[in-house]
């Protein structure tokens, strides 16, 4: 049966991010009407018996909250960077990214 509510329409752009068991993904999609909104979803690995399953959480952020929703994010960012753990050399996380990148595409068998 076909989803006439909208919620898979089609993707203009996407960001992964993987983060240890979980992965965020970043969806900008289109409506009917030409206008654009953003998906973030997490996605969560669990282990069910020998298999895993995938619990999903999505949230979708409309153009007229883009600003209030990042100048919100980024303020409790540097509150933890800056405040609450100002010891942590944040940078040395950079670059996790490239190396899970290199080992996702590795399939043993």
């Amino acid at each position: 049966m076909e989803d006439n509510r909208g919620y898979d329409r089609e993707e203009i752009f996407s960001k992964k991010v993987k983060a240890g068991k979980r992965t965020y993904f970043f969806d900008v999609k289109s409506t009917r009407a030409n206008d654009f909104y953003i998906t973030i979803t997490e996605s969560k690995r669990r282990m069910n018996g020998d298999n895993f399953t995938y619990e999903k959480h999505k949230i979708f952020l409309y153009k007229e909250d883009f600003f209030k929703f990042a100048n919100a994010l980024n303020e409790a960012v540097d509150h933890v960077k800056n405040d609450l753990m100002p010891e942590v050399d944040f940078a040395q996380f950079e670059n996790e990214d490239a190396e899970t990148e290199v080992n996702d595409d590795l399939k043993w068998e």
